[in-house]
């Protein structure tokens, strides 16, 4: 009989191709992965993976199991959220996933209050800027910075965020405060990058713009995490666009150049279609459009 368990660690390395990603996603050691993978080919008396420099690649046998397991584990995820709605009151476990910068600094804020309305329904907050699968029950509702291309999930938009050019008071003092934005080609710049994401213009505009109008810029940093860029533009490493929200409670940090505006970005929620009438899923929705209303970003 399969073990399941190995089914789990499978379909992650499949969707991942990484080991690495994988363990990190299911919060398990490489090597864990890497034994869990080799038992289930040596039970099954097959490769599942062929094994590239760049990463896994699915042989013949691998993508038949990948088929089977993923309308296992959604159909196995459809039926535990069914279970879950029997009550009259919202209950059993929720699973929310947004993006380290938006999870840490604003939605924990907001989650004390939600618990003691909904004391029965238990939290568990995921912090991955990659895109967790909702069909497959990784999560059941995520807050992304940029629209779903899955025409399976419901979509709902949130909020607009916008962001600013930033620096750090000290740094400032040391390199003078610039006004516009030829000002910027005398400092330091600071980028994220992050080919996986897909709201990385967002963050970038600075860039584009600077090349619009020819204004050269020496950029000395490049992080793929926001809040390493808030912490790099709090230690004075230079300056950087950051979303307003993540710099609102930064001490010592002052927004400049304001004559250039950023690249709105739009949040959206988004949960599975089979989970669309759930207790859970409409109590956080209404809850999370409240508190949102109420900031300005």
């Amino acid at each position: 009989m399969l073990d399941w368990d190995k089914l789990r660690v499978f379909y992650v390395v499949a969707q991942t191709k990484n080991i690495t990603k994988a363990g990190e996603r299911l919060n398990v050691s490489q090597s864990a992965v890497s034994r869990q993978i080799t038992a289930l080919e040596h039970s099954l008396n097959t490769p599942l993976f062929h094994r590239r420099a760049r990463g896994l690649l699915l042989t013949e046998q691998g993508e038949i199991l990948l088929k089977t397991v993923s309308e296992f584990f959604q159909k196995l995820t459809i039926t535990e959220n069914a279970l879950m709605e029997v009550s009259d009151r919202p209950k059993g476990l929720l699973k929310v996933t947004t993006t380290h910068a938006f999870g840490a600094t604003w939605l924990t804020q907001q989650l004390k209050e939600f618990a003691e309305l909904f004391p029965e329904i238990a939290i568990e907050l995921i912090l991955d800027d990659a895109e967790l699968d909702l069909s497959m029950g990784e999560a059941n509702i995520a807050i992304r910075m940029y629209p779903s291309k899955n025409p399976d999930l419901v979509q709902r938009p949130l909020v607009t965020i916008h962001s600013g050019i930033y620096a750090s008071n000290d740094y400032l003092r040391v390199h003078g405060i610039p006004k516009t934005l030829a000002d910027l080609s005398e400092h330091k710049i600071m980028v994220y990058r992050d080919a996986g994401l897909g709201s990385v213009e967002h963050y970038n505009w600075l860039q584009t713009e600077a090349e619009k109008q020819g204004v050269p810029l020496t950029i000395n940093f490049t992080v793929n995490n926001v809040m390493a860029m808030l912490r790099a533009v709090k230690n004075g490493m230079g300056v950087a666009v950051l979303p307003d929200y993540i710099v609102e409670r930064a001490r010592h940090v002052s927004r400049i150049v304001d004559e250039v505006q950023g690249v709105p970005m739009d949040a959206y929620m988004v949960y599975p279609s089979d989970m669309r009438d759930s207790k859970r899923i409409r109590a956080f929705r209404h809850f999370l459009q409240r508190k949102l209303a109420e900031y300005t970003f």
